[in-house]
Order: structure tokens, then sequence, then C-alpha cells
């Protein structure tokens, strides 16, 4: 099969395209034909550690290997088609259509991938095409985790979202929405019409407007760039308010631990769910129409070192998809 591998860390162009053996699925795993996956921010930190946050570089070579990537296919979230089945595998069968994510093992740079059975994959949405489907696990997973669990989000509660264009920020948008939320986007004057258009009751261009110094205060405030901090939106926040760090640092951590101790705002991080029930809640928002994919460009296979060079730019809106199999 063709697929993508780098063995050194570094710029787009560590990533080659090859031939390798074809896996086999175990007994409790299924082997995908992989049609099309994307390039996220966690693929470009594993790769150059492009967008990690302040002080964790020495943290993600230790999570991703210290001399030289552990894993040496990227990819964390895919769309395709059940190839094969391990004899103990009971919930899909040769043929399901089917999205997930993997972000511990990675390996959607691919024509295959095998997933325990038990992994983040559940049958693709069915009003999605498979390029349209492997735009949706990671982002909305990650914004699901922030304001559900962590944001405990409420009807009526005002939300305000930082890089509301984004993956994770378009995937948000909609989410609290769909939980009743009064939503604020900020973004970029290019990204305006799209965030509106994602359903945000109020839109802020970040170059005309600071929102720490309009008067509003927000039940939730979720920085899903990490662009802000604490200290600049604490005046932001209503008493009770909860500050979610999306793309936190040592300091937001720092943060975080001090407002444990206390009563009043909460500086909140975390980590994203992969897990199945939380998908398969995702493909329900996905099939009634809550939540809906934003793709910004698709690339194939080949073009995988251009599709990098792209989101190393940090100015994506929503998605970047590569077309793997027909």
């Amino acid at each position: 099969m063709k697929a993508v591998v780098y063995e050194r860390y570094g710029p787009p162009e560590v990533l080659r395209l090859v031939e390798m053996a074809k896996p086999a699925p175990k007994d409790n795993e299924v082997l995908i034909r992989v049609h099309a996956t994307t390039v996220t921010t966690g693929d470009c930190n594993a790769r150059g550690f492009v967008f990690v946050p302040s002080g964790f570089k020495s943290v993600s070579r230790l999570m991703f290997g210290l001399r030289k990537p552990r894993k040496s296919v990227l990819g964390v979230e895919l769309a395709g088609e059940i190839e094969a089945v391990g004899k103990a595998v009971t919930r899909f069968k040769v043929g399901d259509p089917v999205f997930g994510i993997d972000g511990r093992r990675l390996g959607a740079y691919a024509e295959y991938k095998v997933m325990p059975e038990s992994a983040g994959l559940v049958l693709k949405p069915a009003n999605l095409t498979y390029v349209e489907a492997a735009a949706i696990p990671n982002g909305a997973l990650t914004a699901l985790t922030f304001l559900r669990k962590l944001g405990n989000v409420q009807h009526g509660q005002t939300v305000l979202i930082i890089g509301a264009s984004g993956s994770v920020g378009s995937a948000a948008v909609q989410i609290a929405k769909h939980f009743g939320a009064d939503v604020t986007g900020v973004c970029s004057a290019a990204n305006v019409e799209l965030v509106k258009a994602l359903g945000a009751d109020h839109v802020i261009d970040y170059t005309q407007q600071d929102f720490t110094q309009n008067g509003q205060t927000y039940d939730v405030i979720f920085d899903t760039v990490g662009k802000s901090s604490f200290p600049a939106c604490k005046n932001s926040l209503t008493a009770s308010g909860r500050y979610l760090a999306g793309a936190g640092g040592l300091r937001e951590f720092g943060h975080m631990l001090r407002t444990s101790l206390f009563g009043g705002q909460k500086v909140l991080a975390g980590v994203s769910s992969e897990k199945q029930e939380d998908l398969a809640f995702v493909k329900d928002l996905v099939e009634t129409g809550a939540i809906r994919p934003v793709i910004d460009r698709t690339y194939p296979l080949e073009q995988i070192v251009e599709a990098h060079r792209y989101v190393d730019q940090g100015h994506k809106k929503g998605n970047v998809v590569i077309t793997v199999t027909e």
C-alpha cells in the first residue's frame, strides 16, 4: 500500500510517500480502506512541533519519540470502508462505511489502517461523503469535550469562542448553539461571514475590536488557538465563569491549579475524548443537521507536503482534507 512516512522531525519536506506492507487485523481489530484523512495541527506538532504551547516541546518529544518519531505514519482522523475484520469483531462487518479518530496510534496517512473495534470508530454519517466525514472527528470531539465536560455549557449561557473559524472553533460554534448558548465568535475579517453562517449570534473581528475592552461578560470563554490568556480575559468572565484553555501551555496549567483551590472563576484544560459513544453523539448531531464540516482545501495524498506547508501557516478555515483512495 501507499503511505506517507517520516523518520525525523522537521519541516513538511521530511514527509515521504512510500510503498509499505498492508497491515492485517488481529482478532479484535478491523482493517479500514482509508478514503480520506486530514492535516490537523496535531499532525504538524508531531512532525515539527509547530503549534506546541510554550514549555511543552520537551514533553512532546517524550510523547512522540525523543530522538526520532516512534510512529512513522501520521494521520489522526479518517473516513473509509471496512475491508476485513478479525474473528472476534462483532460491531462491524466488511463493507461498513466508517469514520473515526486514533490519536494514540496515528497511521491514517496510508491506504489501509487497522483499529481495535472498541476504538474511536463508528458508522459514517449517512448524509456526508467520505471527504466531509474525515473533517469531523478531531474538531468536533475536542469542542464537545471542552464545552460539555469542562465548560458544562447550559441553555441560555453566554459563550465566547476564540479562533471560531478553525477546525475546533467552527465545531465549537455549532455545538454551543446546539446546547442553547448565546455564542460570540472571534475571528479575522476574512472569516466573519463563515462564522455567522455557522450560527454565531455575534462575531468580533479581532483586528478591529478587542473583546476584553467591550464591557461584555461571558459564562464561558473557549480559546481554541492559544491566542489569549486568563489574566487578560478575567474581567470578561462572569463571577463563576470558566476559561477553557484549548491550546494551553504551562502558564495555563498553573492558572488551572491555582483556580481549582478557590471558588469563582476557573481555568480548565484537558485531553479530547476519543470514546466511541462521544463520536456516536457527534454522528447524531451531523445527521440531524446540528453541525456540518468546514473544509478549507483538499489535497491528494501525493501532495501531503504542500498540505502541511499550508496548515503550518496557521490560517486554515476549518479543515484541510487529504484524499487517499477512491
